[in-house]
């Protein structure tokens, strides 16, 4: 199967953490699997990463754009899901009722991925702005009652690339942060943004203090790749009601060349 990896990133400004990424998918993808990256148009952001943006739910709205067209070509060209790898899931619920293949958000796999036998769960986010738009995500999803809560991890982005070479370091402090979150309640511990999960699956870090950590990352792959399946069996029942029905295809294209939109 062929899935459409789409990163809040413009992965073309940032080798390691896209090297990364490739050497993690292929570790936790099928054999049978291919992750097509795809990251944000060059000059998107002011800078390789956007942590000033992504914190302003304003320009978010302004930003999923580029997520709706990448899965609009994502089914144009045949893939078979399309996975917002991002923890803010720009307009996750919008693109499922607008394009006809399976759509996997990575926020919502990893906290379905870290309730599994009713456990309760934290999270812990780089962009402390996100934590407020995760517990609404996670109720949105219907696992608000599961979640202890989201926190600052207490370090930044820019840190989590300089940690890919020393990696000791932030993971200590994850550590500490998480255990403020076990102590909480929380029974797993979800690392927020994808790339401090890539960071902590690379160096093997799957729990703290036998408290599972949830791989993010992995989590949605193995979403999309059951979602397909049962697609393919003919179990993935169609959309119905308002947010889930798909419109007619022609009509959806009008409204995207009135709007401009329509990727080429």
């Amino acid at each position: 199967m062929r899935i459409w990896h789409q990163s809040f990133t413009v992965l073309s400004d940032l080798a390691a953490y896209d090297e990364a990424l490739r050497d993690h998918f292929r570790r936790v993808a099928r054999p049978d699997t291919v992750i097509d990256m795809h990251g944000m148009r060059a000059g998107t952001y002011r800078t390789n990463y956007p942590g000033d943006d992504i914190k302003h739910v304003g320009f978010q709205f302004l930003h999923a754009i580029q997520f709706l067209q990448g899965a609009l070509l994502a089914e144009r060209q045949g893939y078979d899901a399309y996975a917002l790898s991002t923890l803010p899931e720009p307009g996750l619920r919008e693109i499922r009722a607008l394009v006809g293949i399976s759509v996997v958000g990575y926020g919502e796999s990893a906290a379905r991925a870290a309730v599994g036998d009713g456990r309760r769960f934290g999270a812990l986010v780089f962009i402390p702005e996100l934590a407020e738009l995760y517990c609404d995500n996670v109720r949105r999803h219907g696992l608000g009652c599961r979640l202890v809560g989201a926190c600052d991890v207490g370090f930044r982005f820019t840190d989590v690339l300089a940690g890919f070479d020393s990696p000791g370091p932030l993971i200590d402090r994850f550590r500490t942060a998480a255990r403020a979150l076990i102590a909480r309640g929380a029974e797993t511990i979800v690392p927020g943004e994808a790339p401090l999960n890539v960071l902590l699956a690379m160096n093997g870090v799957t729990q703290v203090d036998d408290v599972p950590v949830i791989d993010s990352l992995g989590a949605w792959v193995h979403a999309a790749e059951a979602m397909v399946d049962r697609r393919r069996a003919g179990d993935e029942p169609a959309g119905t009601g308002y947010f889930g029905a798909i419109p007619d295809p022609v009509r959806r294209d009008e409204i995207l060349d009135f709007y401009g939109l329509n990727p080429a």
